[in-house]
């Protein structure tokens, strides 16, 4: 696999246009910060590191509103392995005019669009959420 992170959003883009309330997804560190943003900002149930941290996996549990739509709307991969996107911290992009997040892999750490602002960091790009 070249590119894990694109591997765990096709993951769980497909489970929830299969209505799934779980995904299973190989663990490795950048995908559990991942996973927990998209915890704090309210886009999946919740997710648990299952078994040993070389072997393991996550489980994220995905989150529906009452009429079973999953509250997920799209995923978009936005760096890639054959094209890295950076931008400073002047230039980070709004997603749906602040309706959406991007998470961002910074000197600091994997954090949203806003939190990036606030701390006034650039970084790559890694995906849009909405």
């Amino acid at each position: 696999m070249t590119d894990p992170i694109s591997d765990m959003l096709t993951r769980i883009r497909n489970a929830k246009m299969r209505k799934y309330a779980s995904v299973y997804i190989p663990f490795s560190k950048i995908k559990c910060e991942i996973a927990r943003i998209l915890r704090e900002e309210g886009f999946i149930r919740s997710y648990k590191e299952l078994g040993d941290t070389g072997l393991g996996e996550i489980k994220v549990t995905l989150k529906y509103t009452r009429e079973e739509e999953p509250v997920i709307t799209e995923l978009k991969r936005v760096s890639k392995p054959g094209r890295r996107v950076y931008v400073g911290s002047t230039d980070i992009p709004y997603v749906k005019r602040g309706l959406g997040v991007a998470i961002l892999s910074t000197s600091k750490g994997i954090m949203t669009d806003r939190k990036s602002r606030r701390e006034n960091l650039g970084g790559e790009v890694l995906c849009y959420i909405w």
